[in-house]
């Protein structure tokens, strides 16, 4: 259709629950989706609209009484547009409006500042200036106002484009009837915790990765990523049928990105290259550690409680002490500290799961979180593979425990800069994704988690969190209404969209539009990061994107990975 061409007329409506529109007759109403863009010319502003229902109309009860027969194509075509008749209800997102509406006078039967040639309505032409100004709704345009398809120009009104030097846009994809980017801004991205959500196969990972490709190609934020299931490193499986795997992050940007591992066996046979081992022990592990995973442990309150005492008493070697203990001499140490027996004997026997983990030591030769930490200061990017260590217990242990001294480092750096008010002293935003994120947000346990409090935050001490989850509705609606930029794809459970539009004004249209989403590359965008909330057909993960986005190829760089591991080296030996 053609973009100057009106489509249809709008009847009646309210700020509140939107804009009901009557096709024109030569309009059909099958053209009609949900979740395509469209605008209304007012008077003096035009509205920019997304499409959320589509329904049919009949002037007269007597017509859907007595339908005439399909056969009867004569009468049909008598009826249609005033007997029967569609309509459409929108919603106003933006609109775009003269900065000085002074500059804009009221004729007859001339051209539209807004359009290229619209005749006969009552419009305005700029005297002085033709610069629009994008405003949130707070009006509604007349009666009889038309509405059109939205341009290319408009988009770009709205969304900006890729390489806008004034801004890091970053194109997630494009809407679902045009050819023209969608961009996200992702310096507003990155300055709060964020969320990619969806039922199970819908592409939740591809997602992930997409956005976060983008953040470091364009050098937004410095990302730590808990590799779940290792689809963010390295190559992972492609859902399509034509390519068997798709790349990962260190195969785009090898210099920018380092690998760790916590199952070097598993991450060698997948030909990770350079993937540097990681290690914890039992010594960094603190009570709030096992807080997390008392779920997963099966440990009491009691048992936690009788933590708190053995720490109290042992200190750092809290647990090495505790597995070492004989029957007796925990009776001893409870009638010393006034311990309890059976809560101390049950710690030490769900403790002792841990020995089965690969990546726990007693000691360890090296302090691998602090290596982690030197990594992201030199702005560099860590995954984390969990390998064959993907159970919830070392997820939810390993994320944990890094995240939290990760996070006290921050605080430290963030206070020192307040201070100085140095640019030097400026930490880098950084952003830790977690799968799986309503185990660590539940509304039992958030209060007194890392996590619950990293989003609380939102940016004050330059951290942020990516959240991937395909059960939205687990997580805590405080820590809900903190996610700044919600990319959702397609989600079936009632109480799993009712969690995606906490805290979001106007989210009853936009229901429909996420209910009705193909359940492949398709995903509604609202939040911080974009002016209003859009659905996109997202960007394709595939050989077009790794040469649009990613460095040169790896042997193509050598020196550069030399340069690159020789610095690291210097930093891990203090020079």
């Amino acid at each position: 259709m053609n973009s100057a061409q009106p489509l249809g007329s709008v009847i009646q409506g309210s700020l509140t629950e939107g804009l009901e529109v009557r096709l024109h007759p030569d309009i059909s109403v099958e053209d009609m989706r949900v979740g395509k863009f469209l605008v209304v010319q007012g008077m003096r502003s035009r509205f920019f609209c997304m499409l959320t229902d589509v329904a049919l109309g009949a002037a007269n009860a007597r017509i859907i009484a007595n339908p005439p027969n399909w056969e009867d194509t004569f009468l049909r075509d008598v009826l249609a547009g005033s007997g029967t008749y569609g309509t459409i209800n929108l919603a106003p997102m933006l609109m775009f409006t003269p900065e000085s509406e002074e500059s804009f006078s009221p004729t007859n039967g001339t051209t539209n500042p807004f359009l290229p040639s619209v005749t006969g309505l009552a419009s305005f032409v700029p005297q002085t200036s033709t610069t629009m100004e994008l405003l949130p709704v707070k009006t509604i345009p007349s009666h009889f106002s038309q509405v059109y398809d939205a341009s290319v120009d408009d988009f770009r009104r709205v969304f900006g484009w890729e390489d806008d030097p004034q801004r890091r846009n970053f194109s997630i994809g494009k809407p679902l009837d045009m050819d023209v980017p969608v961009c996200i801004d992702l310096n507003r991205f990155v300055e709060r915790s964020n969320g990619v959500f969806g039922k199970s196969g819908t592409g939740k990972s591809f997602l992930t990765r997409l956005l976060l490709a983008g953040v470091i190609r364009k050098s937004a934020a410095v990302n730590l990523i808990f590799d779940m299931h290792s689809e963010y490193g390295w190559e992972a499986v492609a859902e399509g049928k034509n390519v068997n795997t798709v790349k990962g992050l260190k195969q785009l940007f090898p210099s920018k990105v380092e690998v760790y591992t916590l199952d070097p066996e598993s991450t060698k046979r997948r030909g990770v290259r350079d993937a540097q081992e990681l290690y914890l022990s039992y010594e960094q592990i603190e009570v709030e550690d096992i807080k997390l995973c008392s779920r997963d442990l099966g440990l009491s309150d009691a048992a936690l409680d009788n933590a708190n005492i053995l720490y109290s008493e042992f200190g750092k070697s809290w647990i090495v002490q505790l597995l070492n203990m004989t029957n007796e001499e925990i009776e001893m140490f409870c009638e010393e500290k006034r311990g309890h027996k059976g809560s101390i004997m049950a710690l030490q026997r769900k403790l002792l799961r841990m020995d089965s983990l690969k990546y726990m030591r007693a000691v360890c030769p090296q302090n691998y979180i602090s290596k982690i930490v030197q990594c992201l200061e030199a702005g560099k990017n860590v995954v984390i593979e969990f390998g064959s260590q993907s159970n919830m217990l070392s997820y939810m242990l390993v994320t944990n425990m890094i995240t939290r001294r990760i996070h006290e480092h921050y605080v430290k750096k963030a206070d020192k800069f307040l201070q100085s008010k140095n640019p030097n002293d400026r930490p880098t935003p950084l952003m830790i994704t977690i799968e799986e994120a309503h185990r660590f947000l539940d509304p039992a346990i958030v209060q007194s988690t890392i996590f619950g409090t990293i989003a609380r935050e939102l940016r004050k001490y330059f951290v942020t969190l990516l959240v991937v989850d395909q059960r939205p509705s687990g997580i805590d609606n405080e820590v809900m209404s903190q996610i700044g930029t919600r990319i959702t794809a397609l989600l079936n459970d009632e109480k799993d969209i009712d969690a995606i539009f906490t805290g979001v004004s106007g989210g009853g249209g936009l229901r429909s539009v996420l209910a009705k989403l193909d359940s492949k590359q398709q995903a509604l965008i609202l939040g911080h990061a974009v002016p209003m909330p859009v659905v996109v057909r997202t960007r394709p993960y595939d050989a077009t994107f790794y040469e649009e986005i990613g460095e040169p190829a790896w042997e193509e760089k050598p020196d550069a990975e030399v340069f690159a591991a020789a610095e690291l080296a210097k930093a891990d030996l203090g020079f």
